[in-house]
């Protein structure tokens, strides 16, 4: 189907985030979804071919407004800092505890939190294997489509036309309070909390407690999901942070 020749894109929107991309055109076509949504923000980490793309810039029929915007990052982590609410996209199975959602309900959630003052976002791995589990756990929630349990295969552009479709269709309801913002404080960025952590994390190295050198990935990410599921603010990150430098003060003495 021919484009209008339209690129105007919503800066409410959710960024999405295309973690190790593997071919050009698949970026392009994410783009194309993208823009028909009302989308802008695509940030890439780390894209096996590089960037910028010739194969991208065709794939994405007319959608160089998203194209020409495309910010580059090395780490996931750098993409998603400055967001608050993170989806991640996957279809496997995560031996994590997550909430999990449908494109449908994240829609809401997210087109709530905008209205509110806050920066939202989707993750999504590479085509051939998704996202990894420590990329997944930077995440608040689960997206998971339902689609024939006997057959369940999408390439990147298909998973991000259906949320951001679904996303697309939310504005045309009020989807209520989902998630209401705090009246004195925001919610913690994703680099906030990426400083929390680290901080927590080597309070517990230096204590012992992550001496376990096979458990500490696993140990790390459940700490991580924990907080993440708290749905924190700016405000009670400080305060946890003032908590470890406390007791690491008092361990001292």
């Amino acid at each position: 189907m021919a484009g209008t020749g339209q690129t105007r894109h919503l800066p409410e929107a959710p960024a999405v985030v295309l973690v190790g991309p593997q071919l050009g055109e698949n970026i392009g076509m994410v783009a194309r979804a993208m823009l028909n949504c009302g989308l802008g923000d695509l940030r890439l980490v780390r894209p096996r071919d590089g960037w910028p793309s010739e194969s991208a810039a065709a794939a994405a029929a007319g959608a160089t407004a998203v194209i020409d915007g495309v910010r580059l990052f090395e780490a996931t982590n750098e993409a998603v800092a400055d967001l608050q609410l993170l989806f991640a996209a996957t279809a496997r199975p995560r031996h994590m505890t997550k909430k999990t959602t449908t494109p449908r309900r994240a829609a809401a959630d997210m087109r709530a939190f905008a209205a509110r003052g806050g920066r939202a976002g989707v993750l999504l791995g590479p085509e051939s294997r998704g996202l990894s589990n420590d990329d997944v756990a930077l995440a608040d929630a689960l997206i998971t489509i339902p689609l024939n349990p006997d057959f369940q295969s999408l390439n990147l552009a298909m998973a991000v036309l259906l949320v951001g479709y679904e996303w697309y269709l939310a504005g045309a309801d009020d989807p209520g309070p989902a998630l209401a913002m705090p009246k004195r404080s925001r919610p913690a960025t994703k680099d906030e909390m990426g400083g929390l952590f680290e901080h927590l994390e080597r309070e517990l190295d230096a204590c012992g407690f992550l001496r376990n050198e096979e458990k500490r990935p696993v140990t790390v990410r459940n700490l991580r999901n924990i907080f993440q599921r708290a749905g924190l603010t700016d405000q009670e990150v400080r305060t946890l942070r003032g908590v470890i430098a406390g007791l690491a003060s008092g361990r001292g003495d």
